[in-house]
């Protein structure tokens, strides 16, 4: 009994310190410092800290200066995506190096799961490219020149008959000077080309003999007296076609050697009917 009241006595004894101790840290704390029933523990540990440690931005005393340090720094700049893709071929490429001069499973490994990636980049690519020129009539090139069967024999039925249409209004227009050598084969080839051209469309044609030899498909022609030249023609090339424009007096050379009487006409159309990339 005597020794429960001793331990009674020393409760009380500490008790009473801790109480006098809590006191008497109360009195030192300002009461800026001791928050109100509702004050949050953000509050108590901004005044003790911040007003009584001046402890600063060590416990974030201070947020503007700590939003203005976050806003002054300058943002990274992006890299170029140009960049990037070199980035990318640099390393395909070092880890194919890599692969071949050591070639480990882990090294092959490592380039083909690499390349697997690049190739579904470029899957993807090729899959948005498609999609986009189908929405966008103006990019899709096949609407000009088909490449499919059924378009491509459509627009070149078209084509011919513009051609046919070209060479009958042309021949109110232009001449053609046919430079051929009798001792020429190709030449005995292309006359009736050339003859069945001008019975076809009415389109008047000088043949002009640069050896002065005659010829057959056409009895009435000329020798060369240096009208090869003055048509801007150059090697004594034969066979050779000239389309000669009778308003503008200007020589349209056609071309040289052997040709079939549809490259015949599509040149023609070409040279006086399309501007250069048209078709392109």
């Amino acid at each position: 009994m005597r020794e429960f009241g001793s331990l009674a006595f020393i409760l009380l004894v500490s008790l009473t310190f801790a109480a006098s101790s809590f006191a008497t840290l109360a009195q030192d704390i300002p009461s800026a410092a001791i928050p109100a029933p509702s004050a949050k523990v953000g509050e108590l540990r901004d005044a003790f800290y911040c007003e009584q440690r001046k402890l600063g931005s060590w416990f974030y005393c201070n947020p503007e200066t700590k939003a203005e340090t976050d806003k002054a720094k300058p943002a990274r700049p992006a890299v170029p995506a140009v960049k990037q893709l070199a980035a990318i071929t640099e390393q395909l490429d070092e880890l194919k190096a890599r692969a071949i001069l050591e070639p480990t499973t882990e090294n092959l490994t490592a380039y083909m799961h690499y390349q697997r990636e690049q190739l579904d980049r470029a899957s993807t690519f090729a899959d948005v490219w498609g999609r986009a020129v189908w929405q966008n009539p103006e990019l899709d090139y096949t609407l000009e020149r088909p490449i499919n069967s059924l378009g491509k024999q459509t627009w070149l039925a078209d084509r011919k008959a513009a051609k046919a249409s070209a060479m009958k209004a042309l021949a109110q227009r232009y001449g053609v000077f046919y430079f051929y050598a009798s001792a020429c084969s190709a030449c005995r080839v292309f006359s009736p080309i050339i003859r069945s051209l001008s019975d076809q469309y009415g389109l008047e044609v000088m043949a002009v003999s640069m050896d002065g030899g005659p010829n057959e498909t056409f009895p009435r022609y000329a020798v060369d007296t240096g009208q090869y030249e003055r048509m801007g023609l150059t090697g004594n090339q034969v066979p050779a076609l000239v389309l000669f424009d009778t308003q503008t007096r200007r020589p349209i050379p056609i071309g040289y050697g052997l040709m079939a009487g549809d490259e015949v006409m599509d040149r023609i159309f070409t040279l006086t009917r399309t501007e250069p990339g048209r078709d392109y």
